[in-house]
């Protein structure tokens, strides 16, 4: 399977933006209606909550609703209030030795629903770097130019509850985040809408991951290592959780090693049981953030993009996934 990427600089949505929402706005909407959910809050009350906890935000969030005109639907849908429940992937690792600190991840995940866009952007005057996602403003892992690192897994709880996507909460910290303790503190008050865990690292080597969900109080783990479940794996059993529990401790066995090196565990995350390459949960792409240095790798099997702050390359390039797996 053929996927095309996107590495590209836009300081702030603009008409190419509006261009590219335009394409993907029934996407977007069938997204963001789910099935079976009540109909989402209105667009007044969507704005109201995004206000209220996101303030940074809301002029942004203003700037795009003004791009995409008297559309109501359109406006609930970018204020990623009340998003639908969605099952992904992803394993994620903090390394700290030498060559470090860093922040490793695969992210797993049907390939025609990921975006192609690696950006850069500057909305509120700083620079930040990460793997965007649609309709507007979400960040599936990322960096901003004070050294922060933000990275998202799924909780694996069937919570659903009022609050904000996790992908607008990254993007949120890393606008107006400098450190590991400010994104703590940023994630734990804002309501989210699904179970999710979010790795942080930043340049002076402190780092946590977050456990949030709709029906639990916001925990912080000092594990180097995270997967699909939080401090316990929930009680439901699926095949997904016993894989998410096997990566876990593939990764932690791996960081326990004396003999390990960062290059050898970015290779283990192309290997079983980190790397898969099934339908609907194939590994998109791997990350290395390095945040003293300024600097993400983006790797695949046979590519690398390596992107800096002062030296960030706009490209374009097709990757050839193979035959997936059912």
């Amino acid at each position: 399977m053929l996927k095309r990427f996107v590495a590209a600089r836009e300081d702030e949505p603009g008409d190419a933006w509006r261009a590219r929402f335009a394409v993907g706005r029934d996407e977007a909407v069938r997204w963001y209606l789910g099935t079976g959910l009540e109909p989402p809050p209105r667009a007044i009350e969507c704005r109201a909550a995004l206000r209220h906890h996101m303030p940074e935000l809301v002029s942004h969030y203003d700037k795009a609703c003004a791009l995409v005109g008297d559309d109501d639907l359109a406006h609930r849908v970018l204020s990623h209030y009340r998003p639908p429940p969605i099952i992904h992937g992803c394993s994620q690792a903090i390394w700290l030795g030498n060559g470090g600190p860093a922040l490793v991840r695969n992210y797993d995940y049907p390939l025609d629903v990921v975006s192609d866009r690696f950006e850069l952007s500057a909305w509120s005057g700083h620079r930040v770097i990460a793997k965007v996602q649609r309709p507007w403003g979400g960040c599936l892992d990322g960096m901003n130019e004070e050294g922060l690192v933000a990275s998202l897994t799924a909780g694996g709880s069937r919570a659903q509850g009022l609050g904000f996507s996790v992908i607008l909460m990254l993007r949120y910290v890393l606008e107006t985040c400098a450190s590991v303790d400010q994104a703590i503190a940023a994630l734990s008050r804002i309501p989210i809408a699904l179970s999710q865990n979010v790795t942080l690292l930043d340049r002076t080597g402190e780092f946590a991951t977050v456990f949030l969900g709709p029906d639990r109080q916001p925990a912080v783990s000092r594990i180097r290592a995270c997967a699909n479940h939080q401090e316990t794996p929930p009680k439901h059993n699926s095949a997904a959780l016993a894989r998410s529990v096997e990566r876990q401790q593939s990764v932690l066995a791996a960081l326990e090693d004396r003999a390990m090196t960062l290059e050898r565990l970015t290779a283990k995350f192309f290997e079983p049981p980190l790397y898969s390459r099934r339908i609907g949960f194939t590994t998109v792409y791997t990350a290395v953030y390095l945040p003293t240095e300024g600097r993400v790798d983006y790797l695949s099997p046979g590519r690398r993009w390596s992107q800096c702050f002062d030296r960030f390359v706009a490209a374009e390039s097709t990757h050839d996934y193979g035959e997936l797996q059912t």
